[in-house]
């Protein structure tokens, strides 16, 4: 694997490990509680972000990605934790599919990362240049999160 893609999946898994680090004294009952003006809650941000690297590695590609089933029904754009029915996947389950997602996609596409696909509309044309935007969507999720969190907490003080 050439340096610079050695560099972007160390930078996809330290960003993955900051994002586990946040949700990691989250429980159950915090996860999925939607401070007011708020649309989702850490449990829909956990899963989407998931969902949010394959589906654009999948887009470009073309190739299925398998993914959990009910997954993108779930946590895919445009979905809300408010049309959940039951048998949503634990936190202990997302985060270890979150843990592990980094490694999976260096070993499934890391000698693929400069191969050539139809331009997407946003442009992309490689699996690095999809990392890249999933990287940064990744951290406008973090911060979501840890808003979330600041509610919720300020919320358990009055």
């Amino acid at each position: 694997m050439l340096k610079r893609h050695e560099v972007l999946i160390k930078q996809l898994a330290d960003y993955r490990h900051e994002f586990l680090q946040t949700v990691s004294s989250v429980g159950e009952e915090e996860a999925d509680m939607i401070p007011e003006g708020y649309r989702n809650n850490i449990r829909w941000h956990m899963g989407h972000v998931y969902v949010d690297q394959y589906l654009w590695i999948q887009h470009l590609t073309k190739e299925e990605v398998v993914m959990p089933k009910n997954f993108v029904e779930w946590f895919g754009y445009g979905t809300s934790p408010l049309d959940w029915g039951e048998n949503i996947p634990s936190l202990d389950y997302l985060k270890k599919l979150l843990a592990i997602q980094p490694f999976m996609i260096r070993d499934l596409y890391g000698e693929r990362l400069d191969e050539q696909f139809p331009t997407t509309e946003s442009g992309m044309q490689t699996i690095a240049q999809v990392l890249v935007r999933t990287i940064f969507h990744e951290g406008i999720h973090l911060a979501n999160v840890q808003a979330i969190k600041r509610a919720t907490a300020a919320r358990k003080i009055y």
